[in-house]
């Protein structure tokens, strides 16, 4: 008999644990899938977190372990030891099934990050959660892909998606996109992009910039809705990324022909060439484009346009939060009633327009109902109005001139509107809603927004925060050959 039981003691551990498991989980699911068959008195009994504790003992005492899992890394001499059970790990990850198919001990090797994370990888694959901060969530989703788990990979990429504007010490964006791109996450990637587009100011000053990459640096300077002070300040960025990263010349060359000088004042341009030690090095390689922004300042916009094109991103504003481009309206209890406000911006980036303002009118009202919502009179009941709920209308943002468009000759606007927000304890851009000078509104304009709740994820301090920007545009009338 001893000997009968020593021939295959594995095979007795694996299935007395299977049978326990598929015991608990076949009680559950039959309290959960009772029939009420429309009796008052039915109920349903859910043990699912005693059966949760249950596995989670299993991990941690190793009781009817019928496998081990042995983790070495090169951070430690010493592997890290796991009694577990073959039909659960089987049950989450198809490797796990592979390696553990012909033998019951296995070796893995893991880099010190994700090995150190191993034991809560294991419990994740026990209890179907686990609990992770943000310098662990790439290691995590190492672990998740490598093993195919694919649940819990999709629930660390939406974290990561959920917690880029979370505040940490040395920034985690940049890491984040940089591995989406090794990864393939496509979605993430684009996330990533995008707040760092619409937050870079915060970025620009913060550690992770040095860590930006060729690609991602060049990715952002041509882009047109980037949200910062000045394109100054983003000179001044990319000029200590320069001097850290010391790129080839050509690479070099990229990055500053990317800049878009005529949005520089003529005054600073001066004291750049002057002072830019990255400049000076590079001065071959940027002086036509120095050269054209000088133009671009000194001429009539108009007459400029004959001889250039000026409907390229050159001379296109990014989303600049400097006052002569726009202003801040916050808009305290904005669900109470309407409200307005009147700013002026530059007529245009070019100093030739330096002293020629432009009023704006803006209306917020936080309940505007389309036409065919608003009441009418109805001809079946004399005096009786078709009723109409608070609910069905939606906050609308128009921006107007104070001045006719004749004043605007070879000028057009398009016009972004920031909303801020505070997430994990900062004030960050949500969303930015852009349209032309054609409309006076974005039609989509806080459209899924819900006003009405102090707690809305769009209000601080029950105030809505927007930013509203004026990009004027040149385009030319008259085109003549250079």
């Amino acid at each position: 008999m001893a000997r009968l039981m020593g021939t295959r003691p594995v095979a007795t551990r694996r299935w007395g644990c299977a049978a326990a498991f598929l015991l608990l989980l076949f009680t559950v699911q039959a309290a959960q899938k009772a029939d009420f068959s429309g009796d008052s008195t039915a109920a349903t009994i859910n043990h699912s977190l005693t059966l949760l504790q249950r596995l989670q003992e299993l991990l941690q005492n190793g009781n009817g372990s019928d496998s081990v899992l042995r983790v070495r890394s090169a951070a430690s001499d010493e592997p890290k030891v796991f009694h577990t059970h073959q039909l659960l790990l089987s049950l989450q990850s198809e490797v796990f099934e592979s390696l553990l198919h012909n033998q019951s001990v296995v070796t893995l090797y893991e880099p010190p990050e994700t090995a150190a994370l191993f034991e809560k990888f294991i419990r994740y694959l026990y209890c179907g959660g686990v609990s992770i901060l943000l310098h662990q969530a790439i290691p995590m989703h190492q672990l998740a892909s490598k093993y195919r788990v694919w649940g819990l990979q999709r629930g660390v990429a939406e974290y990561m998606r959920t917690h880029l504007a979370s505040e940490s010490s040395q920034g985690h964006v940049v890491g984040w996109y940089h591995y989406a791109v090794r990864v393939g996450d496509a979605a993430l990637q684009e996330s990533c992009l995008q707040f760092l587009a619409w937050n870079l100011s915060a970025v620009l000053g913060s550690a992770e910039w040095g860590s930006v990459s060729v690609e991602l640096l060049l990715l952002l300077l041509e882009r047109s809705d980037l949200v910062l002070h000045s394109e100054l300040e983003l000179y001044t960025a990319v000029e200590a990324w320069l001097s850290r990263r010391q790129p080839e010349a050509p690479v070099a060359e990229r990055v500053l022909r990317a800049i878009r000088y005529p949005m520089i004042a003529p005054s600073q341009l001066f004291r750049l060439q002057a002072q830019s030690a990255v400049l000076a090095r590079h001065r071959g390689a940027v002086q036509d484009l120095l050269f054209q922004a000088f133009q671009f300042h000194a001429a009539s916009p108009l007459h400029f346009a004959k001889y250039f094109d000026v409907n390229c991103s050159m001379f296109l504003p990014r989303n600049y939060l400097a006052p002569s481009w726009g202003s801040q309206w916050v808009i305290t209890n904005p669900a109470r009633d309407d409200r307005s406000t009147s700013f002026q911006t530059q007529l245009g980036p070019s100093s030739h327009d330096a002293g020629k303002r432009v009023t704006w009118n803006v209306l917020f009202s936080p309940r505007w109902l389309p036409v065919s919502l608003r009441p009418v009179y109805s001809d079946s009941v004399a005096g009786a109005i078709q009723p109409v709920r608070i609910e069905d209308g939606r906050p609308r943002l128009v921006i107007t001139p104070a001045m006719s468009s004749p004043d605007f000759a070879g000028v057009s606007f398009q016009k972004t509107v920031l909303v801020g927000v505070r997430q994990q304890g900062r004030v960050l851009v949500k969303h930015a809603y852009s349209f032309h000078q054609s409309s006076d509104e974005a039609a989509d304009f806080l459209a899924h927004a819900d006003l009405q709740k102090r707690t809305s994820e769009y209000l601080i301090d029950n105030s809505l925060h927007l930013h509203i920007i004026i990009k004027p545009v040149y385009h030319s009338l008259i085109k003549v050959k250079k």
